[in-house]
């Protein structure tokens, strides 16, 4: 935190004067070192006592708390016996007096005083110069007040932070901006190191989260009321109304006293202050009731300290400490803390450093030397011979302090940065939340996620509710139109062709069409007005080049374009679109031709794998069912020649179930009922398909969709100003020696009718849109072929990052959700209903896949018919051949009569075959009479009975 510096007075230039004498007359007198031999200092043992130096203005806010609290700090180190025993800490204050130069000089003199260590200054600017002096002479410099991001150099590498730097306390105010939803934010700054670094961190911080800095104001350290007021009423004419301050506390409420008067801390108005403004009003004792009306419903960041014992037992001493200075501003805030734990560590650092052998020597630098007579004796300042082991001792400290863990990382920062959130209200402040860069925004303290995964996810941020100025617990949109009594500047195409989209108008507000109403509608669904002027784009002779319209827009010439303006790549890259309100897509159009009928017009339903399956299936199912049939079923025998001729007439005369032969098994009709079912189906499916293709009207196309048309050599139709031509000719690497531009409808229909032959086009690639549009007013005289071969849409164009393309996003799904979309659509595209696309007879075609299901049943069913009727013959051929002797022998005589005899055992398969061909009447008859012979086979009586053959 830094304070404005003061110049430009007379009188402060006079005493600027005085003083600087004053440090020369000092700088030339004789210097007294202890234990000096030659020109280096050196003590074989601890010193009784180490100089230690401070530099900042008393008279300021982070000052008058830092004075005490040092003061308190070396008291209770001399006062410890742990710590440095037999040396006394000696402290030495010198006030910087708000003066850069001033500043400067008093830290020469500082460490004129051989300190090993140098504690502050608070002001960032005057950091920057004495870091130099104190590389040069080897002296680490402990800041508890100076923010500046930059001062973490390498440039400066004995300059030791002790607080936290302005780096995380810039990501803290970009999370609170994402958070809100906000995407920019106007930054109000001192226009020193302090102000101008903080806020380039600030840029850095926002743009990762997809935000920017809109406007930079600054003004210098000291300004006036009339200037600052210049200032914000320049500011307030802007768009953003999220505002950063950061700034010095000495003159801060200034800006807020200026900012009342504009009107600017009121609704609608958001106001986020950096840990300056709490460091001010925690310094006020009691809390001014003026000073908080200028506050309400601010948001401010404030150093996160645990609530630890130390630290309270230090705060409630506070008031009894004997050296605080009450003439000046002398109240608590968190830099007091700082300022002791810089003390501290100092000690602490020192002390481990006497312990591992260090020793406090000078001695002089022959790089400083007097030169040409000059009368400063730079040769009087003297070089911390242990000041790199000492640097080094001071960054691996790691103690508690009242500030918390005072431990350093790799960047010479402090651990575990943290903010409290603050929303200021009433007569006081209350936490909403915290910040840190381990977690993020938080309800919780940071301590207590420090035990658990860190996570600074968006959905993990959380803060308590806010009230903004105005007493709003609402959030504020955080941006309004420009306050300069300019409308927006809306560009419209000013085609010439499909006016119903988008076309000049005589009536206000000066054009008209589908876009027009749709724009219109949304912006009348926004919660805040938005004023307006339709600017034509275009001469009217010809359409414009939308490339160029949006080229327009991103080039500031106007502020959004409203029409049939297509969302493609190359337009998204430089120009916000809103959510499209109209689905487009290029698609091809061609003459087409009435598709004659052929004479073979009746194989066309079904593939010809479908028709080769299912006369496999016509046959298969009449040979199983004449197995089936064939031993009982008497219209299933005969001659080979009529069984084959029946199987034939069987199979086939099932389509038109005209079959005469009955069917007598069950096996037979459980196949044949399942077969009727298959037939069934296949029949209507065949008529209903046939039935389509003979009665609707079949078209064709030489062009079959883009890929014929790439293929081919023959020009094509594109829309005048279309980004078709670009795509055709980027995307698809169409020659542009083969594109013609069309103008309007009638140039449509006239290419396409010539065709390429007699100068025309053999198709046309247009949007969706248009072609709807164009089918329906030439009565359906042409039809798209192919599909659709681009995905995108329809938007409205706005500059990068305006705010008016996120809430007409909204108001856009709004209206397609409650039909006002559709309704607008109904309006102005009403047309005559046609099919789009020419109908395809293999699209039609009935296959296999769709009815594979069916003969998959059929087949089972034939399957498992067969197995039981094979194993029922199985089992009879067994009973049959289970007999011996003469019995058996007659029988397979019976069967055979013409072979000669032989023993059954060595019967062969057409031996089977045989049984299978008999009648089942017959084979029944024959088991009859064998299984009674065998009865009566015991008695000599019965040898010689047997019956004739049948």
């Amino acid at each position: 935190m830094d304070v404005s510096l003061i110049t430009g007075s007379e009188h402060r230039s006079l005493m600027a004067m005085i003083q600087l004498l004053s440090i020369f007359c000092i700088i030339c007198m004789p210097i007294e070192v202890m234990g000096k031999t030659g020109n280096v200092s050196a003590s074989s043992t601890r010193p009784s006592v180490v100089n230690v130096g401070a530099l900042f203005t008393v008279n300021s806010v982070i000052g008058g708390a830092a004075k005490p609290a040092l003061a308190a700090a070396v008291d209770d180190v001399n006062s410890d016996s742990s710590i440095l025993p037999g040396t006394k800490l000696n402290l030495t204050i010198l006030d910087t007096n708000c003066s850069g130069f001033i500043g400067t000089m008093e830290a020469l003199q500082l460490v004129e005083n051989d300190v090993v260590a140098a504690i502050g200054p608070q002001s960032s600017g005057i950091a920057h110069v004495i870091s130099h002096v104190v590389k040069e002479l080897h002296v680490p410099l402990l800041s508890f007040g100076a923010t500046d991001p930059t001062l973490s150099a390498l440039q400066y590498p004995y300059f030791v932070r002790t607080t936290q730097s302005d780096y995380f306390q810039m990501f803290a105010i970009a999370d609170l901006v994402s958070y809100f939803g906000w995407r920019e934010v106007i930054a109000i700054f001192v226009d020193d190191d302090y102000g101008r670094n903080g806020i380039s961190i600030l840029g850095d911080a926002l743009a990762k989260k997809r935000c920017k800095i809109s406007y930079k104001a600054a003004f210098t350290p000291g300004a006036s009321s009339s200037v600052i007021n210049d200032l914000l009423v320049g500011v307030n004419l802007m768009e953003s109304r999220v505002y950063v301050v950061h700034v010095n506390p000495d003159s801060g409420l200034k800006i807020f006293s200026v900012a009342q008067s504009l009107g600017m801390v009121s609704k609608g108005y958001v106001w986020i202050a950096t840990d300056w403004l709490p460091s001010l009003l925690d310094s006020i004792e009691p809390a001014d009731i003026d000073t908080m009306n200028l506050l309400q419903g601010v948001v401010a960041l404030r150093h996160y300290t645990p609530d630890t014992d130390q630290k309270k037992r230090f705060m409630s001493r506070w008031n009894n400490l004997k050296y605080k200075n009450n003439t000046g501003p002398a109240g608590f805030n968190s830099y007091a803390l700082f300022a002791y734990d810089s003390v501290w560590l100092a000690a602490r650092a020192l002390d481990a450093f006497l312990n591992e052998g260090g020793s406090v020597s000078f001695s002089d630098d022959p790089k400083l030397h007097d030169r040409n007579g000059s009368s400063l004796h730079l040769s009087s300042l003297r070089v911390f011979n242990g000041g790199q082991q000492y640097l080094q001792t001071l960054l691996r400290m790691n103690f508690t302090g009242l500030s918390g863990q005072i431990q350093f990382d790799q960047d010479k920062n402090l651990i575990h940065p943290a903010y409290d959130v603050l929303n200021i209200g009433g007569t006081g402040s209350r936490r909403i939340g915290y910040w840190s860069n381990y977690s993020g925004l938080s309800i919780v303290a940071p301590e207590t996620l420090y035990g658990k995964p860190s996570n600074t996810s968006t959905s993990n941020q959380r803060l308590y509710t806010t009230i903004w100025p105005g007493e709003n617990p609402e959030t504020p949109r955080g941006w309004v139109f420009p306050n300069n009594g300019k409308p927006l500047r809306i560009a419209v195409p000013n085609r010439v062709s499909y006016k119903e989209f988008v076309a000049m108008d005589k009536n206000p507000p000066g054009v008209r069409g589908y876009c027009i109403d749709v724009f219109e509608a949304a912006i009348n669904l926004l919660p805040y007005p938005v004023p307006r002027t339709y600017v034509l784009y275009g001469d009217g002779k010809r359409s414009p080049v939308y490339n160029e319209l949006v080229n327009a827009v991103a080039q500031n010439k106007y502020d959004a374009a409203v029409g049939d303006v297509t969302i493609v790549t190359n337009r998204t890259k430089i120009v916000d679109f809103t959510q499209p309100y109209m689905e487009s897509g290029l698609v091809v159009v061609a003459p087409v031709k009435e598709k004659k009928s052929s004479p073979w017009a009746f194989l066309k339903p079904f593939t010809v794998q479908m028709w080769c399956v299912t006369g496999a299936f016509f046959l298969f199912v009449g040979a199983v069912v004449w197995i089936l049939e064939h031993r009982i079923n008497h219209e299933f025998r005969g001659p080979p020649r009529q069984q084959l001729i029946t199987v034939f007439w069987f199979s086939f005369s099932t389509m038109f179930f005209s079959h005469r032969e009955n069917t007598a098994s069950t096996l037979g009709r459980l196949v044949l009922i399942i077969w009727l079912f298959v037939v069934l189906i296949i029949n209507s499916s065949y008529t209903a398909s046939l039935t389509s293709i003979l009665t609707v009207q079949q078209l064709t196309s030489r062009i079959e969709g883009i890929d014929s048309l790439i293929s081919s050599t023959e020009p094509i139709g594109v829309q005048d100003g279309s980004f078709a031509w670009n795509y055709l000719v980027d995307e698809l690497n169409i020659a542009e020696s083969r594109l013609r531009k069309l103008k309007n409808q009638d140039e449509y229909v006239s290419a396409l009718k010539l065709g390429p032959k007699a100068g025309g086009v053999a198709a046309i690639v247009d949007e969706l849109p248009y072609i709807e549009l164009f089918l329906s007013n030439t009565n359906c005289a042409f039809r798209t072929v192919g599909q659709e071969f681009t995905k995108s849409g329809w938007g409205f164009a706005f500059q990068r990052d305006s705010p008016l393309a996120v809430d007409l996003s909204t108001a856009i799904l709004q209206l397609s959700e409650n039909g006002d979309l559709q309704k607008i659509h109904n309006k102005w595209l009403t047309r005559t209903e046609c099919s789009m696309q020419i109908n395809e007879v293999d699209d039609s075609r009935l296959s296999l896949s769709s009815f594979w299901g069916l003969f998959l049943i059929c087949g089972l069913a034939c399957f498992i018919a067969l197995t039981i009727f094979f194993c029922r013959v199985l089992c009879q051929y067994r009973k049959f051949a289970m007999g011996g002797g003469e019995e058996a022998e007659v029988e397979v005589e019976e069967i055979q009569p013409a072979r000669p005899r032989r023993p059954l055992r060595s019967t062969s398969f057409k031996d089977l075959i045989d049984f299978v061909d008999r009648k089942e009447t017959e084979i029944k008859e024959m088991l009859r009479r064998k299984s009674s012979g065998s009865k009566r086979q015991p008695s000599p009586s019965t040898d010689g009975q047997a019956s004739s053959p049948a």
